[in-house]
């Protein structure tokens, strides 16, 4: 029986199964009871590719943070993400519905009809909208406009971000962790999560890119004034360069994955004048051996060079080095890996910190670290969202419009017709 109060921030990622359980204080902010994670080899590069294996994982991370918390519950807000992730801006226009030809104020009414106007875009059969994230609004083509509400108008027009996803990955999530015997209560883009739970209102206001290092694909979301505008995945992840590791080394992937959390590296000054070695497993039965870490460093770097590269290729294309004031915030599990930082300043020419989620009470010692990142968000967006639901508006005061709960309803129902 779940309780009232509680909302499960469930991140699939294609290592790593996150689940983070928040407690909603008296004030109704959640805060963070319950952690759990569990190893996943159920995803290819944020895709499902096998059912099982995945909702084992889901089933063990869940599980974990309710023995954690103590208070057991079947509501989730999931995250998604990965390659089959795309997103276009919008425009939408509408005349103001004023009480009189006197009085052309404009209202709630008024911005929920122009939002759904620039979101009434024709996609493919196998495309469903995820999130509308309003942009600016223009009244009477004044641009610039971040709460048009109470303003007087005759002619209402909006920009929006609309992210969509894959169809069919969306299904196969939601059917994941229902057979997992827990209710998705709905879908939130992974990198809008993370944002969320790391990254500050002046960052985002300034410009920033948050780059979000998973285990299959690299994350990225672009903000601005405020606003997210921008989307986009790199295909490549750290499991790559543990791949790396384990390849160049002649060494098994586990041991490799060893390797790189507890003697990586991918700057090599930090290593000048205090390489060391680190001794591994031989493979068949041969004897232990040992690996100077300036050699790991040597096939680390180079792939995060890589990743580095490609995520600056994709962000130029669409914005300026200007429009990022705030510079780079990384997370996910691949913050972790020591130097990453020094090296995304190198390649970026900009200042770059490691994003760990903000704290937010409860066992703040075990949540604040870059891979529990989108799982908190994800508390935290479904937190929101929930309140939404029941009528509230968001803090931006123009009301969210995401997809969230829409499609979820939408998978639900599809599951309920296909699979029962």
């Amino acid at each position: 029986m779940a309780h009232n109060g509680i909302i499960v921030g469930l991140d699939i990622g294609t290592t790593k199964v996150c689940a983070v359980l928040g407690e909603q204080n008296e004030n109704g902010i959640p805060e963070i009871t319950g952690i759990g994670s569990c190893p996943c080899a159920g995803l290819r590069k944020g895709v499902v590719v096998n059912i099982e294996a995945t909702l084992r994982s889901v089933t063990e991370a869940i599980e974990a943070a309710e023995l954690m918390s103590g208070i057991p519950s079947d509501n989730i807000w999931t995250g998604i993400g990965g390659s089959n992730i795309d997103g276009i801006i919008s425009r939408g226009v509408v005349a103001v519905n004023g009480k009189s030809k006197d009085n052309r104020e404009i209202s709630q009414n008024d911005v929920d009809r122009v939002i759904e106007g620039a979101r009434a875009v024709d996609f493919s059969m196998d495309r469903e909208v995820l999130e509308v994230i309003p942009q600016t609004f223009i009244v009477d083509g004044h641009p610039g406009i971040r709460d048009p509400r109470d303003m007087i108008g005759v002619r209402l027009e909006s920009e929006v971000h609309i992210i969509t996803c894959s169809r069919t990955s969306a299904q196969n999530l939601v059917n994941c962790i229902n057979r997992a015997g827990f209710e998705v209560n709905g879908l939130v883009l992974q990198t809008l999560a993370a944002g969320r739970a790391v990254m500050t209102e002046e960052e985002k206001e300034l410009g920033s890119a948050l780059i979000d290092l998973g285990g299959g694909t690299t994350g990225i979301l672009v903000y601005h004034q405020g606003t997210a505008n921008m989307v986009a995945s790199v295909p490549l992840g750290a499991s790559q360069v543990t791949s790396d590791i384990s390849i160049v080394k002649n060494i098994a992937f586990e041991t490799a994955e060893k390797v790189k959390t507890e003697a990586g590296c991918c700057w090599a000054a930090l290593l000048e004048g205090v390489d060391e070695d680190i001794v591994v497993p031989g493979m068949g039965g041969r004897s232990p051996f040992p690996i100077p870490r300036s050699e790991i460093v040597q096939i680390v770097q180079p792939r995060m060079v890589e990743i580095f590269q490609l995520a600056k290729e994709k962000i130029y294309k669409q914005i300026t080095q200007r429009t990022l004031g705030g510079g780079i915030v990384l997370t996910g599990g691949g913050a972790n890996l020591e130097g990453v930082a020094d090296l995304a300043a190198k390649v970026f020419g900009l200042p770059v910190r490691i994003g760990s989620p903000l704290s937010f009470g409860g066992l703040v010692d075990e949540y604040r670290d870059p891979s529990f990142a989108v799982a908190v968000g994800l508390v935290l967006e479904g937190n929101d969202r929930t309140g939404n639901i029941s009528g509230a508006k968001d803090r931006s005061g123009a009301g969210r419009q995401d997809g969230g709960n829409s499609i979820f309803s939408r998978i639900a129902e599809w599951i309920k017709k296909e699979v029962f």
